[in-house]
């Protein structure tokens, strides 16, 4: 089982993050330019909140509310799941199974250092499976 820690620094991104304050039509354009499904939200140093795809279609799409005028604080997840860089994969995977849930942030203290998705654990599990049979194969081919 591999640390959270190996995932960032394999698919190293920088963490993007928007202010409570910011109009979700900006988190959107973040979300787009990054090519991620989910941004932190930040009030200075702070982790506050997470503001996803999901949100925005469940809770101003759907709800015909205009994006370029509903704050970020209005729609965000608040009740935020975090891990450690040091937390397993496998323990990442279970609770996001387990809360249904696409993205953790991934603090050091009260740093956000990094966040995690759905896709970065499953990448790296289908690669590790790969290598596995690879050198299964070897061995059997010997």
């Amino acid at each position: 089982m591999k640390p959270v820690s190996a995932l960032l620094a394999k698919h190293a991104k920088p963490l993007c993050s928007v202010h409570p304050n910011d109009t979700v039509f900006s988190a959107l354009q973040q979300l787009a330019q990054h090519e991620v499904g989910a941004l932190v939200v930040m009030e200075g140093d702070q982790l506050v909140g997470v503001i996803s795809e999901r949100d925005y279609t469940r809770k101003v799409a759907l709800l015909s509310k205009n994006s370029k005028e509903t704050p970020v604080h209005s729609i965000m997840t608040r009740q935020v799941l975090t891990v450690t860089p040091e937390t397993g994969t496998r323990h990442c995977m279970a609770l996001m199974r387990e809360k249904k849930i696409r993205h953790l942030p991934v603090v050091r203290g009260s740093q956000v250092v990094g966040m995690i998705s759905i896709r970065d654990i499953m990448d790296d599990l289908l690669d590790e499976n790969e290598f596995t049979i690879s050198q299964l194969a070897s061995y059997i081919a010997s």
